[in-house]
C-alpha cells in the first residue's frame, strides 16, 4: 500500500505546482476537455483562495500531487496529478476537509459521480448551472 501523502494548506509560493496540477488533470479527463475547449473564459483557478488559505496540498516525496478547496462548506476544487492518480490522494484530501467541518457540499461532474459516492457524498438533487443541470452532494463528517 503505498504512503499516505503529507497534507498541509497551501502557500502562495505553491501557486505554480497548483496551476500545473490543476491544468494536466483537467485536460488528462476526456470528459472535460470539450468544455475546456469550448469555453476557455471559465477555465480557470481561482488563486484567491489559495491566498486566502482555503485549499489544503497534498504532497508525496516533496512534490504537490492533489489539492482541494473549501470556500465555507462548498468543495470548489479536487484535482490530482494524472501521474499519480489511483493512490488515494483525492480520498485523503476529503477525509483532511472532512476532519475540519461538519458538512461538505458540491456541484459534480458526471464523470466524477462515482469517486463522490466512493468516499461518503450522497445527491441532494439537481442545481442549475451556466452549462446545463448538475448533481448536487453533500457528506456528513
Amino acid at each position: 500500500m503505498a504512503a499516505e501523502p503529507l497534507i498541509r494548506t497551501a502557500t502562495a509560493d505553491d501557486l505554480p505546482a497548483i496551476r500545473d496540477v490543476f491544468r494536466r488533470a483537467a485536460w488528462s479527463n476526456e470528459g472535460d476537455r470539450a468544455w475546456i475547449e469550448a469555453h476557455p473564459d471559465k477555465f480557470g483557478l481561482d488563486e484567491g483562495n489559495v491566498i486566502e488559505g482555503c485549499t489544503r496540498v497534498a504532497l508525496m516525496d516533496g512534490r504537490i500531487v492533489g489539492f482541494a478547496t473549501l470556500v465555507g462548506s462548498e468543495l470548489e476544487d479536487l484535482f490530482t496529478d494524472p501521474d499519480c492518480m489511483r493512490r488515494g490522494i483525492a480520498t485523503a484530501l476529503i477525509r483532511d476537509l472532512a476532519a475540519a467541518v461538519p458538512r461538505i457540499d458540491l456541484t459534480s461532474n458526471p464523470h466524477a459521480l462515482a469517486f463522490y459516492e466512493s468516499v461518503g457524498f450522497v445527491e441532494d438533487g439537481v442545481a442549475e448551472t451556466s452549462d446545463g443541470p448538475a448533481i448536487r452532494m453533500h457528506r456528513d463528517s
